[in-house]
């Protein structure tokens, strides 16, 4: 009987728990998750029963009726729900809902979180193997000025970026494509990391052939090395022979990398969050738009089936434009493509970074290698909209029969005819000289934001091109350097398709220069551009525009008579009026009907406080209990009614996506 009785106590609570939460969930009008509503719930039943003892206590003192009483339980019942209300306020505030999930996600992040630390550790590990820590803290600053110091500093970063895993690797190679931002030292040191990466034992290479192709290696391919012929920081490459006697080369993505390079990027995000918040030159500089356009081009470059997809369109593009005789395009075997399985023709030659003495060996022009490949680009960029957007050194290689041909299309960029154009007209503009000209073609390639001063952009383009473009000085990467700057001084958004094709050609202009120290890619870019305009200015290519304009004009052309006609006639007979939508767009309206709800609960709540204490500071009146009267009774009816309303506000104010 006792256990039946514990039972039914334990059942009733429950279920009045739940009717509390439910009822303050529908007070607040606002979704929370399942935990907080249970607390809230439990809050208003354990403290209510406190308020509804001290309410039965006072009505008893009164005339003992059952009408009193019965007001005062209500009145117990509304201050319970109220405690609720002000617990999940509190709640929100200190602990936003969208960063409080429900149980499940509580433990995956609690996973994450110790998944997180146990990386922040194994880096601390690696930083302190190889000396770091000294540097990070600022020490160690002397041996920094000899070349002898810096390249020992740029020895241990490399040993450590490439012992912290595949997305540090990449980090390392972006960095040493960045002569604008480290010294020689570091440039030289973190190159070796383009194609040097450890080897992955045969065994699971192998797995994961045989779950991608459906089947073993050797009933597929006619020969299989088991030997790899390279390893990147991403995949590993083995050389093969298919059953119709092609010679191929087969990319195998790295096992179990994919759940490294997540939790790496969650680390940098938040650093890049941090970095942006507390710093100035983050802010500027946009670390947290930087930091998610390497983590997207990192999550492309591990599904290998992007980098199949891109290197179709570029070899299309570049087999339909027949001009680009001194670049190949590797030929691609879909059939055999997976996401973590890539099989393309094999390429014989020698990667650009490690060609200087093959070069000069076979008698070859250095700058016409380097004209060839920056014009490949270039075309690329500005005819065909998409770029390979990685061209350092290990990406480009030497062939056997004097061609060059570029690899590993995980990272392609892509950019519209409307950005081409402007970008077009930024480089004539800089090869005229005319900052009014770069200044409007800078903008039509970036957003502009609504403050901007643009006398102050063209004098400060102006001065640019007075330092970098003059008669007589060699441009140099610090150009690149300083044409951003005046882009972040001035809060120029660079959208990411165009910053991809800043960096392809910063990233370009290192790689060149190890082949031809001196090639000035600006000019050659110049030419570019100037011979690109000429063509576009052949009767030819102007007919062919002149045809396509006009048949998109056609029928705009065929409707304007008779718009016009009617517009004369309404305004002849003056029946012309005009009808403006200031509220057409949904989310203004959305927007608008969110600040009347909060301001009209305000003037509510601010009403029924006021008018509480009017209520409750009336002497007399009809007496409910001994000590409590009628109006003391509604004015804290009225009360709970205002600081209800008042909650609703509040927690309006800290979920505004809610209301």
């Amino acid at each position: 009987m006792t256990f039946l009785l514990v039972l039914w106590y334990a059942v009733l609570t429950i279920i009045l728990i739940a009717a509390f939460a439910f009822t303050v969930r529908g007070l607040m009008g606002v979704r929370f998750s399942f935990a907080r509503l249970v607390i809230a719930g439990g809050v208003a039943f354990f403290l209510g029963a406190s308020v509804d003892e001290s309410i039965r206590d006072a009505a008893l003192d009164g005339y003992g009726g059952a009408f009193p009483s019965l007001w005062f339980y209500f009145l117990g019942i509304a201050i319970a729900l109220l405690l609720g209300m002000v617990f999940l306020v509190i709640a929100e505030a200190l602990v936003p809902s969208n960063n409080m999930p429900g149980p499940i996600y509580m433990v995956r992040a609690f996973r994450r979180l110790l998944k997180r630390a146990a990386r922040y550790s194994q880096i601390a590990r690696i930083i302190f193997r190889h000396g770091l820590s000294a540097y990070l803290g600022g020490g160690r600053r002397a041996e920094l000025k000899s070349s002898e110091g810096r390249a020992e500093l740029a020895r241990r970063l490399r040993l450590a970026l490439g012992d912290g895993g595949v997305t540090f690797v990449k980090l390392g190679q972006i960095l040493s494509t960045r002569r604008d931002l480290l010294p020689r030292e570091f440039i030289n040191e973190l190159s070796s990391l383009q194609h040097r990466a450890a080897y992955v034992p045969w065994e699971a290479i192998e797995s994961t052939l045989l779950e991608d192709l459906g089947g073993d290696v050797d009933d597929l391919f006619a020969g299989f090395e088991r030997e790899p012929l390279a390893a990147a920081s991403i995949a590993q490459i083995h050389v093969a022979r298919l059953r119709s006697g092609e010679e191929v080369v087969v990319k195998v993505r790295r096992p179990g990398i994919t759940t490294q390079v997540e939790g790496d990027l969650d680390i940098v995000d938040r650093l890049a969050h941090r970095l942006q918040r507390s710093t100035s030159w983050g802010r500027r500089i946009g670390v947290v738009e930087l930091a998610d356009g390497f983590a997207t081009a990192l999550r492309e470059e591990l599904d290998l089936r992007v980098e199949a997809r891109n290197l179709a369109i570029v070899a299309a593009a570049t087999k339909q434009r027949k001009d680009d005789t001194g670049l190949h395009i590797p030929v691609l075997y879909p059939d055999l493509n997976t996401a973590r399985v890539l099989v393309m023709e094999r390429i014989a030659g020698v990667p650009l970074g490690d060609a200087a003495t093959e070069i000069a060996e076979r008698g070859l022009n250095p700058s016409f290698l380097a004209q060839t490949l920056l014009n490949s680009l270039l075309r690329q960029i500005v005819i065909d909209g998409t770029f390979h957007a990685d061209p350092h050194p290990g990406n480009v290689m030497l062939l056997d029969n004097d061609m060059l041909t570029l690899l590993d299309f995980g990272s392609v960029g892509r950019i519209d005819g409307v950005l081409r154009g402007a970008l077009v007209r930024l480089i004539l503009s800089f090869d005229q000289g005319d900052p009014i000209a770069a200044s409007d073609a800078l903008l039509d390639l970036v957003e502009r934001p609504d403050d901007l001063d643009e006398y102050r952009l063209e004098r400060a383009l102006g001065q640019f091109m007075a330092r970098h473009l003059s008669p007589g000085v060699a441009p140099d990467v610090r150009m690149f350097t300083d044409l951003f700057r005046i882009i972040a001084d001035f809060g120029l958004a660079v959208p990411p398709e165009v910053a991809a094709v800043f960096r392809s050609i910063a990233t370009l202009e290192g790689t060149l220069t190890q082949i031809a120290p001196g090639f000035n890619v600006l000019g050659e870019a110049r030419s570019f551009a100037s011979a690109y305009l000429g063509e576009q200015l052949r009767p030819r290519a102007l007919q062919r525009t002149l045809i396509d304009e006009l048949t998109s004009l056609l029928p705009l052309l065929r409707r304007l008579p008779r718009r016009v006609d009617r517009i004369a006639t309404a305004l002849e007979e003056g029946r012309l009026n005009v009808n403006i939508r200031p509220f057409a767009n949904e989310r203004d309206r959305q927007i608008i009907g969110a600040w009347l709800h909060e301001v009209l609960l305000t003037i509510l709540a601010s009403t029924a406080g006021i008018m509480s204490v009017i209520v409750l500071g009336q002497d007399g009146g009809p007496k409910v209990t001994a000590t409590v009267s009628l109006y003391q009774l509604i004015g804290y009816a009225l009360l709970v009614v205002g600081l209800i309303l008042a909650m609703r506000v509040l927690v309006l104010i800290y979920r505004p996506n809610q209301s």
